[in-house]
């Protein structure tokens, strides 16, 4: 440890170095940008006030990226030999970064900066003005902006004028929907929303060509009181010029869909470079679609049909467009997918005309809009159609490590229809290295299979459910630790559904798991008084149902903020017990019933899970993480199934200690030659901070905290191992750690080294940790982000 203490004491001299020599190659006259900051208008009530997070893009000049608060990236920079062109020299200069330096121009245009968006804020009496201090240090510059919004201009009256006077009796009844509202801040941005709201509400009935740009606004402020008047001008359609060279214009044009025709194995660099691919084409006709293959299609007409939600002569709607690029995308066959649209050339002798699409009529006139078609094409390139997965998964302390690999198989279309088959083994090695344990080694092995259905396997059609599907998963697991051996096997149905945005959901109507006990070592249990423990080592059956719930915006802004929730809820014996009471009795000399034999389980489990990242640059993040769960046994049975119940540490949670070795409660020195340390109550939080260090090698510190605990006491067990609420927060196990992570592209490989702070298992008077050894430390190696 002292060999350690002695690295890092020589690693912070070495930055701090790094920190005081920076400003060496500066010239005279010139200054290091190491501060920029801006003050916010405090003057500003807080709802109304423009915050320095909103303005610190518009400034011109950042300083240079810090490294544990050092200029260690400009210090590197500078090492570089300017005279020499070699490997080490561009390394220094591919990983340093160059000082920025003042500029007095750029300072002057990020203050201009500062005002336009806030004129665009609707504040149009603001200031921004800058200070820029270089006497604080020497050759460095910190540089302040204040802002002063003033009072804001607002909308006091809103009226329309429809150029295209067709427009007018679809966009006024939907006038309730704006965004517009008097009284209301003159808000660019909200204009620009606005404009976009009405350009999609208009999409989705048939005016493929409109976009923003038929839509302006005129603000009037002559009346005074920083009082807008606005007026929301509905253009017409610019058909072309005439010989004059004037615009002619037209009322915009409703569109209906013509052809469909869809290319399930389309090939863009097959498409640009053989120029005999049309010749060998074929099409098949299939109820509105025409399916253009070579040789034979890869996919089953009905599967494509069930995923296009487009059919000839239907008015465009961008809506469906949108669904049913994301129904072939969710059929996981597809490695990307393009939906396009081509005007149809019209007749010079033919013009068709439409009187009117929208929410209500006026029966005093009749109004009348061109219209047109559209070809669509749908151009689709399959993935690889089958591929092989590998995740490892590894722990290790000063007396235990664990390394658990899977090597996975996926067919992505193995009967024609997007159905995915997968195989899965997995093994895994743990080794006892205390030199007390009696019997050190434990293995395990297993094997699951699975069938997913771009559909529900069920009787009717569900139209209105998006992206259904069906999955089918046979297991089974062959377990052999040193004091028991058990073969775990399952078989389920799950239904899974999206609501086409963040939300995805997951129902198991059938979910069968037995539990066969095909060894237990009696002096495992044979000390234990706990009889919960010695229960939920039993041969058992489960059979029961499960809901999930998933909520993930990431896709709405990718790389930024974004919310994770996770909800799981499942109840096993119910029906079972209800028949058994009904038409038998309990076995024999036993106070419980069976079903083949076997004792089967009755229990409810629940958890939720919310995390939350916030990011705090263009790479680094900070995110947070919020677990709960609870388990009870009840009826039929005396515990939960030993696989049910929660636990804590391992790569994924208390990254301190490895999985099962926190816990329960508060009990002192829990455990034995081997973890079982699981519990009926869970709760957990997370916090950890990611951030770059080079290339596509990425640091994290991270704290976790948590425990597990008993729901009620349990005969031989102790009254901390329980769950109050009046002192589970003194129970809570504390680890901080630093973690490297590694992005490969396809996978991100995560190494995580967490240290305990305290440990609530330990003695009285010796839970909080100050003298740091390598017992109370963990190594855990991951595939993927923990959360």
């Amino acid at each position: 440890m002292h060999r350690v203490c002695r690295i890092f004491a020589a690693a912070a001299l070495g930055l701090l170095g790094s920190a005081c020599s920076v400003t060496r190659h500066i010239p005279e006259g010139q200054y290091l940008v190491q501060q920029v900051k801006i003050e916010d208008d405090k003057s500003t009530p807080r709802r109304e006030r423009i915050t320095a997070s909103d303005l610190e893009k518009y400034v011109r000049q950042t300083p240079n990226k810090r490294f544990l608060g050092t200029n260690f990236y400009v210090w590197l920079y500078e090492q570089a030999n300017p005279s020499k062109d070699n490997r080490w020299n561009n390394w220094k200069r591919k990983i340093g970064q160059a000082p920025v330096l003042l500029e007095m121009g750029l300072t002057e245009k990020s203050a201009e900066n500062l005002k336009v968006y806030m004129d665009s804020k609707g504040f149009f009496t603001s200031r921004a003005s800058f200070e820029v201090d270089t006497t604080r240090r020497r050759k460095r510059a910190r540089i302040t902006y204040r802002t002063h919004q003033g009072e804001p201009y607002r909308i006091d009256s809103i009226s329309y004028e429809f150029q295209d006077k067709f427009l007018e009796q679809i966009v006024l009844p939907d006038t309730a929907h704006t965004l517009l509202r008097r009284g209301d801040i003159y808000d660019v941005t909200v204009l620009d929303a606005e404009r976009e709201r009405i350009a999609s509400y208009l999409k989705e009935r048939g005016y493929y060509n409109f976009s923003v740009n038929n839509i302006m606004f005129w603000a009037d402020t002559l009346g005074g009181n920083r009082d807008v008047d606005l007026r929301v001008v509905v253009k017409q359609y610019l058909t072309g010029y005439n010989a004059r060279g004037q615009a002619v214009m037209d009322n915009n044009m409703v569109y209906r869909i013509d052809r469909i025709n869809i290319f399930p194995d389309y090939d863009p660099t097959l498409a640009r470079t053989d120029t005999t691919l049309v010749s060998r084409l074929d099409t098949l006709y299939y109820r509105g679609l025409n399916i253009i293959y070579e040789k034979r299609p890869n996919l089953r007409p009905s599967v494509l049909r069930q995923s296009v939600p487009l059919y000839p002569n239907y008015v465009y709607n961008s809506a469906q467009v949108n669904r049913a690029y994301t129904d072939l995308m969710g059929l996981g066959y597809f490695k990307s997918a393009k939906i396009a649209f081509e005007e149809q050339a019209r007749p010079v002798d033919v013009t068709n005309y439409v009187s009117f699409i929208g929410e209500t009529a006026d029966s005093t006139r009749t109004l009348y809009t061109r219209e047109g078609y559209l070809t669509c094409n749908i151009l689709c390139t399959p993935t690889l159609k089958q591929s092989v997965k590998v995740d490892l998964e590894g722990s290790t302390t000063s007396n235990f490590y664990g390394l658990k690999a899977t090597i996975g198989y996926q067919n992505r279309n193995i009967f024609r229809g997007a159905e995915s088959f997968d195989i899965s083994f997995t093994a895994g090695y743990e080794f006892m290295k205390a030199p007390d344990a009696k019997k050190k080694r434990a293995t395990e092995f297993g094997v699951t299979t699975g069938l997913t259905f771009p559909r529900f396997l069920l009787p009717g059609r569900f139209r209105s459910v998006n992206q259904p599907r069906t999955k089918i998963e046979l297991s089974v697991n062959f377990q052999d630790r040193p004091y028991y051996a058990r073969t775990l096997s399952s078989a389920g149905i799950t239904y899974m559904w999206t609501n086409n945005r963040y939300s995805t959901f997951s129902l198991r109507p059938i979910d069968i798991n037995v539990i066969d006990m095909t060894r237990l070592d009696p002096d495992f249990l044979g000390d234990t008084q706990n009889k919960y423990l010695k229960n939920s080592f039993q041969t058992q059956f489960i059979g029961g149902l499960s809901f999930g719930y998933s909520y993930n915006n990431q896709r709405k802004n990718l790389g930024g903020k974004a919310t994770n929730i996770r909800f799981n809820a499942e109840t096993a014996g119910n029906l079972i017990d209800a028949v058994e009471h009904m038409f038998y009795s309990p076995a024999k000399n036993k106070d419980y019933y069976t079903i083949f034999g076997i004792q089967y389980s009755q229990y409810f489990r629940s958890d939720l899970s919310v995390s939350r990242k916030i990011m705090l640059g263009g790479v680094t993040a900070l995110v947070g993480r919020l677990y709960g769960g609870v388990a009870m046994a009840y009826g039929n049975s005396s515990s939960v199934p030993f696989d049910r119940q929660f636990y804590c540490g391992g790569s994924n949670g208390m990254r301190g200690w490895t999985p099962r070795t926190l816990g329960q409660g508060s009990v002192a020195n829990p455990h034995n030659d081997y973890p079982v340390q699981t519990g009926d109550v869970k709760l957990e939080a997370n916090l950890e901070l990611r951030f770059p260090v080079w290339g596509i090698i990425h640091g994290a510190t991270f704290f976790d905290l948590g425990n597990v605990w008993y729901i009620r006491q349990y005969s031989g067990e102790s009254e901390e191992s329980v769950f109050h609420f009046d002192r589970f927060y003194k129970q809570l196990g504390f680890n901080t750690g630093l973690g490297l992570r590694f992005d490969i592209k396809f996978a991100v490989l995560r190494l995580d080294w967490g240290i305990q702070l305290h440990n609530p298992n330990n003695p009285v008077g010796e839970r909080w940790i100050h003298n740091f050894r390598w017992k109370n430390t963990a190594l855990n190696f991951g595939v993927g982000y923990p959360f």
